[in-house]
């Protein structure tokens, strides 16, 4: 009989989930729904009996189950309250155990996951120690160091969306703070300031909507506004990598996300006011695309228990 292992990330709509052989690779993979309802109790019988099914199809052993939840871990596999999918704290490791019988089971934050997953499989594979970066609606951060996910004491460790990097701003951010990174190096951070201070002989003022797309496609056009953006975008992302290399000192960054599509007009913007702004022993650092896209999580979550 075949041996299995199961990856899962779970998100605020969907849960992904994959089937791994014994040897990583991955075979298989699917989603189904996140029921939010009754502060989230339905969402781990949910993926128990998806586990369930896929077994019974494939009818072999399931020995390990890796998840991956948006919110802060602790070691011991205890979430400190998702508010994206509406649970409490809980022991999620000892539940899962007990409603699947598989003792075998690793819980992480789903960014520090997706690091370690890019680690194995992706844009960070010949590095022992990484930051990951992620560059959506948000930033998001995973810390990978020695080979082992970087948690912090409360499950918060990297949390680089929220790095203050403008003491000086007056608009209020998600977390209700002022001046974060996430304000300026996300997508939605890029088209708030695109939005601030445009210019009538930019091609963003031709649109009706802007995204953080259009300003980037501005930039490999040559319009000079998207290019301002786009190197205030870079200044402080590259401000704040310089910083937490000077607090974990990695090896190399990887940036992933929406954004990191720009590619390597990215990479070389951002390094620039890295090596800027960081301290000279630290200039060295290795700076590569993330390569498993919505995958990442999957694979970093079946890292945690293979």
């Amino acid at each position: 009989m075949d041996k299995y292992y199961i990856g899962v990330d779970i998100g605020g709509t969907s849960i992904k989930m994959g089937l791994f052989s014994h040897i990583g690779e991955l075979l298989e993979k699917w989603e189904i729904p996140t029921n939010k309802e009754d502060e989230g109790s339905h969402i781990l019988t949910d993926i128990a009996a998806s586990i369930e099914d896929k077994r019974v199809e494939k009818d072999g052993n399931i020995i390990g189950i890796g998840i991956g939840v948006p919110g802060p871990v602790t070691d011991d596999g205890t979430v400190l309250k998702c508010v994206n999918i509406n649970w409490p704290v809980f022991n999620v490791k000892k539940k899962l155990s007990d409603i699947t019988g598989i003792g075998n089971i690793g819980v992480g934050n789903d960014a520090s996951i997706a690091a370690l997953g890019e680690v194995w499989k992706g844009g960070g594979r010949g590095f022992d120690s990484i930051v990951l970066v992620t560059l959506g609606t948000g930033v998001g951060g995973g810390i990978i160091i020695g080979g082992k996910m970087l948690t912090g004491v409360r499950g918060g460790a990297g949390e680089i969306g929220h790095i203050t990097v403008n003491p000086h701003e007056t608009a209020t951010c998600g977390c209700g703070r002022k001046g974060c990174l996430e304000q300026y190096s996300s997508a939605t951070g890029i088209v708030r300031m695109a939005k601030e201070g445009m210019r009538e002989d930019s091609c963003l003022s031709k649109l009706d909507e802007i995204t953080a797309k259009d300003v980037l496609d501005g930039v490999k056009a040559g319009d000079r506004y998207c290019d301002e953006v786009f190197d205030k975008f870079a200044s402080y992302l590259g401000g704040a990598l310089a910083t937490i290399a000077q607090v974990v000192d990695p090896e190399a960054f990887v940036i992933g996300g929406g954004v990191s599509k720009a590619g390597d007009m990215l990479l070389e913007r951002i390094e620039k006011y890295y090596r800027e702004s960081v301290m000279p022993a630290l200039s060295d650092k290795e700076f590569a695309l993330a390569q498993l896209g919505n995958d990442a999580g999957i694979y970093g979550a079946v890292r945690m228990v293979l």
